[in-house]
C-alpha cells in the first residue's frame, strides 16, 4: 500500500503519481469476474430528457461495471476471499468472494482483508474484518463501513477509500454512529454494516499530474466564473483580472462553499444528533 512516482521524463510525469496496487492480489492485472460485470453506459452528465444536470462530464476511458454486493444478506454460508482487485468505478478496491455453495460476489475490500481470508454474514459470527452483521449484534466501538440507512436496502454510508465510521452507542431501537465527517447520526439497530476501515487509504495522496488524466477519468475542463462575461456567470465581467467581489457561487448564484444545500424540513433531520463542522472556508452568515 503506497504511492509510486515516475521519473520526470515530461511535465506531466514530473508531478504525477499512481497507486502501487500493493493491496491487490495481482497488481497491474485486470482479472475481473465476467459473471459479475456488465457494460457501463456513459451519460455525459445528461438526464433522461437529454438536459445536462451534472456539468463537466463527458468522454473518458471505457469501463465495465463490477456488480457489488452492498446488501450482504447471504447468511449462514462461509465465504473465502479469492482476490482483491482494482475497480475503475470507485476509489476503493474490491474483494471477490466465493461462498461454500459456489456462488461468487464482489464486496468492498477493507484494510487487512487478503486472499484466503474467511468472510461471513449474519448474527452470531465472529466480529472480524470483512464480516457483515446487524448493528445490534456488533460490539460497541467497532470501526465499520458500508452502513445501511434502511434495513435491507443495502449499504449507503461510508464507502469511499480510507474512510471508517464508529459505532458509538445503542439506545432502544437505535444505534448511534459517528461518520468520518464528525456527524453523529442515529440508525435503526437492525441495519447492517461491515466491520473494518475501507482500504486503499493512500488514494488521497495520489497526484493527477496532468490534465489528460482527468479526461481519461471522464471529467471535462472547467472555466472559471470570473473569466466569463456578466451574462454567463455572476462573477463574470470587470476590467482586467478582477477577483469577483463576492463569495464563490455557481452559475445560478448559489453559494459554492458553505452554503446550505439541505432542505430545512428534511425528514431525516431527526436522525442527526450532531452536524459536521462547517470548515474554514464557509462564507460568513451562510450557515453550516
Amino acid at each position: 500500500m503506497g504511492v509510486r512516482k515516475y521519473k520526470p521524463t515530461s511535465a506531466g510525469r514530473r508531478h504525477g503519481s499512481v497507486s502501487d496496487f500493493a493491496e491487490t492480489t495481482h497488481p497491474r492485472q485486470n482479472r475481473r469476474e465476467k459473471s459479475l460485470t456488465q457494460r457501463s453506459r456513459k451519460t455525459g452528465g445528461r438526464n433522461h430528457h437529454g438536459r445536462i444536470t451534472s456539468r463537466h462530464i463527458g468522454g473518458g476511458a471505457r469501463r465495465m461495471y463490477r456488480i457489488i454486493d452492498f446488501k450482504r444478506q447471504k447468511d449462514g454460508v462461509l465465504g473465502k476471499v479469492l482476490e482483491v482487485q482494482y475497480d475503475p468505478n470507485r476509489t476503493c478496491h474490491i474483494a471477490l468472494i466465493e461462498y461454500a455453495d459456489g456462488e461468487k460476489r464482489y464486496i468492498l475490500a477493507p484494510i487487512g482483508l487478503k486472499a484466503g481470508d474467511p468472510v461471513e454474514n449474519g448474527r452470531g459470527i465472529e466480529p472480524r474484518v470483512g464480516a457483515c452483521m446487524p448493528l445490534d449484534a456488533m460490539p460497541i466501538g467497532m470501526t465499520i463501513h458500508n452502513i445501511e440507512m434502511t434495513a435491507g436496502q443495502g449499504g449507503k454510508l461510508v464507502r469511499s477509500a480510507g474512510v471508517g465510521a464508529t459505532l458509538m452507542a445503542r439506545e432502544g431501537d437505535w444505534a448511534v454512529i459517528r461518520l468520518p465527517s464528525g456527524e453523529l447520526r442515529r440508525v435503526r439497530k437492525e441495519c447492517r454494516a461491515t466491520i473494518g476501515q475501507v482500504g486503499n487509504t493512500d488514494h488521497q495522496n495520489i497526484s493527477i499530474g496532468k490534465a489528460g488524466r482527468k479526461r481519461h477519468m471522464g471529467i471535462r475542463p472547467r472555466v472559471r466564473g470570473k473569466a466569463m462575461n456578466p451574462v454567463a456567470h455572476p462573477l463574470g465581467g470587470g476590467e482586467g483580472r478582477t477577483g469577483g467581489g463576492r463569495h464563490p457561487v455557481s452559475p445560478t448564484g448559489k453559494l459554492a462553499k458553505g452554503g446550505r444545500t439541505r432542505r430545512g424540513k428534511a425528514h431525516s433531520n431527526q436522525f442527526i444528533l450532531r452536524r459536521r463542522s462547517p470548515g474554514k472556508h464557509v462564507a460568513v452568515g451562510s450557515g453550516s
